[in-house]
């Protein structure tokens, strides 16, 4: 049983269990009380479940929150030598099967974990209640003559082995997670890093994940196929996002894609946040956690 270490006294106390979800053994965390209203949060890449716990923390009311951590993520299973992204599609579908089969789901994704509950709220539209997507802006579309090259890459990374950078211990990849975000305070740093680290039997840190999602997919995003299911979704969608666009717009996503994007869903809304970079859930907390509460009361 995995149990949840304080980074202050009000840090709210989640607790842990295993289930089986497709055949691979997925770790459930969660907060808050059985039978209050429950909301499904979704982590993003190279992330865990834990990364929810300061919006959790914020929240005011008692919300019974169920957050996995993907395949090959965390706690849970590893699942092979390459990770499919609808396999995170079927995984949410069989985790809400049994874990809210009689009624729509409260769903809140960031990052990829995003990208996987707005697709899903156009594949299963009856089966989503209300959707709240963190910084999930897609990525940007691929032409079909890179085929050849990413298949031929892929095959390549195949060939090796994959692996992460090891940390001298969990200072260190707190020290690392502070560089890439310079807004992170440092005990929520040092919170993390024993989150989303683990320990070797040298003593050494590495990543909580599989080396494997470090291989390219060899599967080309197509965009036009996301924004086909986009505009299936029914449920209410709430996107939060930084006001700065740095990164959206690194990866290839402009304004006018952004706004394509928006159009798609026909119960949208969008709040910006300022001060804040692609994790705003760790920079922003009480103000994400405002907004999806808000934006949550209204489907009771």
């Amino acid at each position: 049983m995995l149990r949840c270490v304080c980074y202050h006294p009000r840090m709210k106390p989640c607790r842990s269990r295993f289930v089986d979800v497709r055949g691979l053994r997925y770790h459930l965390r969660e907060w808050g009380t059985p039978g209050a209203p429950r909301v499904f949060m979704l982590h993003g890449w190279m992330d865990v479940s834990a990364s929810f716990q300061f919006v959790v923390d914020a929240f005011e009311r008692d919300w019974h929150v169920i957050a996995p951590d993907w395949r090959g993520f965390g706690a849970s299973a590893r699942g092979g030598d390459t990770y499919w992204f609808p396999d995170y599609l079927a995984d949410l579908d069989a985790l809400l099967r049994m874990e809210e089969p009689d009624r729509p789901a409260r769903l809140v994704g960031h990052s990829m974990g995003g990208n996987v509950a707005c697709l899903y709220a156009g594949v299963r539209p009856a089966r989503v209640d209300r959707l709240v997507a963190l910084d999930a802006f897609g990525l940007a579309d691929h032409a079909a003559d890179e085929a050849p090259g990413r298949y031929e890459k892929w095959l390549a990374q195949l060939e090796r082995a994959s692996g992460f950078r090891d940390y001298p211990d969990f200072e260190a990849l707190a020290e690392r997670l502070r560089a890439e975000n310079p807004r992170l305070a440092p005990e929520r740093a040092a919170w993390l890093a024993r989150q989303l680290g683990e320990g070797a039997a040298d003593g050494s840190v590495r990543w909580a994940a599989d080396p494997a999602h470090r291989r390219i997919s060899p599967v080309l995003y197509r965009r036009g196929e996301s924004e086909a299911c986009w505009r299936r979704a029914t449920a209410p969608v709430m996107w939060i996002e930084p006001a700065d666009a740095a990164l959206r717009h690194r990866v290839g996503v402009s304004d006018d894609i952004h706004a394509s994007a928006q159009a798609c869903f026909r119960d949208f809304r969008l709040v910006r946040i300022g001060d804040a970079g692609h994790n705003l859930h760790h920079d922003q907390p009480g103000q994400v956690a405002a907004a999806i509460e808000a934006f949550l009361v209204q489907s009771e």
